[in-house]
């Protein structure tokens, strides 16, 4: 997923009503000539002085609140460039990823009209293409969105070989890890377990950081680990379960780190930002996380910063690449909005190079658009592992399409949990969850 909000979503502002002909008849003869135009000719309303009454549209963008201001300043560049076309309101989402998607889903299941732009979680696409909660992206948009896109945050947008959002900003992980601690980084799980025990045969910090609380963080560990394996958890049509033997190395390999010395005790509980903690508190050795732990450092822990080396996402074989996970935004238009061309044309403002590299540098989000990562404002603002990102990013594995989502997510981080349970034995009752899930036998909302 993307950033995490703050805020709550502020509420959309009451929409604006034209003055009714009934008021409009008691306001004398040239009054009630001008009722009888409204009711004939519409296109003459503005002879009766209606013209321009309301000003440009505003176009409501729903997003979760961003801290640095980025987002804030490209709704008011887009206003401004559109000349009159239209004003962009932000309305922030809830805090928690669960509820911004409740709050979107309610909306937009009661053809909510205040629904213009929605900033979707890279996995909720197909659920609101499927209901027709959104649009496609068709012609010269489409084209215009498809070039220079990163190729793994492309395929987040795109449902049934239709193009449904334009990627906004992407996200992936990589491997973090103390220079003065390690020698050569490594290329296998296998390898970053034996090092961290080996350091902790030394007394040395040694831990791993990652994610392996019950949440969507440990389904996201648990689906690069299998597609690094060369495997898949659906098919690509999100209606069959895969599982193969693939995911049996996967699993196993999950539930070795968990059981061995190098793992935090308190993996099973621990997510993005506690792995970071962890990292900055000088106890680990190794991290499996997102780039603003990088920025993070920097801030809170100088000395440790300048000891931190990254490299690629762990490989389950040596000889096969990994997978590595894609989070991040994609922007759709609502099916709802009663701006719709306006809201396709604002999207791609938003989503411009000048407003994605100032959402890398100061928001930390890295970029959908490839050739960002070779500018060298964005290496120069905070980003010198930026061929790294767009490296994991162009291989990256996204996670279960389908428009169950929510409940194969839950059924994943749920049934292997927690980490140092995780068996291939325990696949077969996954199986099972999951065929439930995308069937929407007991379907979570």
């Amino acid at each position: 997923m993307g950033l995490i909000a703050n805020l709550r979503a502020r509420r959309p502002a009451p929409a604006t009503t034209n003055t009714s002909l009934s008021t409009v008849a008691t306001r004398g003869t040239r009054r009630w000539a001008c009722g009888l135009i409204v009711a004939t000719a519409a296109s003459l309303l503005a002879a009766c002085g209606g013209a321009n009454r309301t000003g440009p549209p505003t176009l409501n963008w729903y997003i979760f609140h961003e801290p640095s201001g980025s987002f804030q300043a490209a709704a008011a560049d887009c206003s401004t460039a559109a000349r009159g076309g239209y004003n962009i309101r932000i309305q922030e989402l809830p805090a928690a990823a669960d509820a911004q998607r409740q709050q979107l889903v309610r909306r937009s299941a009661a053809k909510d009209h205040s629904l213009d732009i929605l900033g979707l979680d890279v996995v909720w696409e197909p659920e609101f293409s499927e209901a027709g909660w959104i649009e496609n992206w068709t012609g010269q948009r489409r084209q215009q969105v498809e070039g220079n896109a990163v190729k793994a945050a492309l395929a987040t947008a795109t449902w049934r070989g239709n193009l449904v959002a334009a990627p906004f900003n992407s996200n992936t992980q990589l491997l973090w890890y103390r220079k003065d601690l390690v020698a050569t980084p490594p290329v296998t799980w296998d390898d970053m377990i034996r090092q961290a025990e080996d350091l902790a045969r030394q007394g040395k910090p040694h831990h791993i950081e990652i994610q392996g609380a019950a949440y969507e963080g440990y389904t996201v560990w648990i689906n690069a680990m299998i597609q690094s394996a060369g495997g898949q958890i659906l098919s690509d049509d999100g209606q069959r379960v895969i599982l193969g033997p693939q995911a049996s190395r996967a699993v196993s390999l999950i539930g070795k780190l968990a059981r061995s010395p190098a793992a935090d005790p308190s993996l099973s509980v621990q997510m993005e930002d506690q792995a970071r903690l962890a990292f900055e508190s000088g106890d680990a050795a190794f991290q499996i996380n997102y780039p603003f732990i990088y920025p993070s450092a920097l801030q809170n822990a100088p000395h440790l910063a300048k000891q931190i080396g990254w490299v690629e996402y762990p490989r389950v074989d040596a000889n096969t690449p990994s997978r590595p996970p894609v989070g991040g935004i994609d922007l759709a238009v609502s099916a709802y909005s009663k701006h719709k061309d306006r809201a396709f044309d604002a999207i791609m403002c938003l989503r411009n190079s000048a407003n994605q590299l100032r959402n890398a540098i100061k928001g930390g989000l890295p970029p959908t658009l490839a050739s960002l990562y070779q500018d060298p404002r964005l290496i120069a603002g905070g980003y010198p592992f930026a061929a790294q990102i767009l490296e994991s990013l162009q291989r990256g594995g996204v996670r279960p399409k389908t428009p169950a989502y929510q409940s194969v997510s839950i059924a994943i981080s749920t049934t292997l949990h927690p980490p140092s349970s995780a068996d291939p034995a325990r696949l077969n009752q996954l199986r099972g969850k999951l065929q439930d899930a995308v069937e929407s036998k007991g379907l979570i909302p």
